[in-house]
């Protein structure tokens, strides 16, 4: 075999591996993150606003509360599955964002999955993050987005970043952020 043949084979081995390997999992994760942009900050006077927080999920223990809870609170919102790999790609970030922020903030990691695979996927993960589980057909305070779509909502109701895909949360700019509006 000639050496070209050889660095053939190796290549097509190596994209063959994204796709029959738990190998291929890891590395299209790491892909997503790779790839992954900051959140794109909206300006003060584009923001919109929350009117109604009356909206009612579901806890990591099944029990059912009240996204008034939130109301007059900074609030991360992200939904995700356990299942989708964007979501997985950024779930360690907001697992920084929880660690580093969990005690001034409100945290809303929504799923519409069933509680069992869910606790699975946490434990396997090691995330700590509060899960909270949608109520299908219930209304909600905010656009429902697709898996991984975010918001952050300050004090007052406005949304202040609303992230259509996955996003690098684990960054100097989101910290600021953060920072300025837990201090408002």
């Amino acid at each position: 075999m000639t050496r070209q043949t050889v660095f053939t084979l190796l290549i097509i081995a190596f994209v063959l591996s994204f796709f029959v390997t738990p190998l291929g999992d890891y590395s299209k994760i790491l892909l997503n993150r790779f790839f992954a942009s900051s959140p794109t900050i909206i300006s003060p006077e584009k923001r919109g606003k929350i009117t109604d927080y009356d909206w009612k999920l579901k806890d990591g223990n099944w029990n059912y509360f009240n996204f008034n809870e939130a109301k007059g609170e900074v609030a991360f919102i992200t939904f995700w599955a356990s299942w989708h790999m964007p979501s997985q790609a950024q779930l360690k970030d907001i697992q920084y964002l929880y660690d580093t922020f969990g005690n001034k903030m409100k945290f809303y990691v929504i799923t519409n999955e069933e509680r069992a695979p869910v606790e699975i996927f946490m434990e396997e993960q090691g995330y700590s993050f509060p899960v909270t589980y949608q109520i299908i057909g219930e209304p909600s305070s905010v656009l429902l987005l697709k898996p991984s779509g975010s918001y952050i909502i300050d004090r007052s109701g406005a949304i202040v970043v609303h992230q259509n895909a996955i996003a690098d949360w684990d960054n100097k700019k989101v910290d600021k952020l953060l920072h300025q509006l837990i201090a408002e």
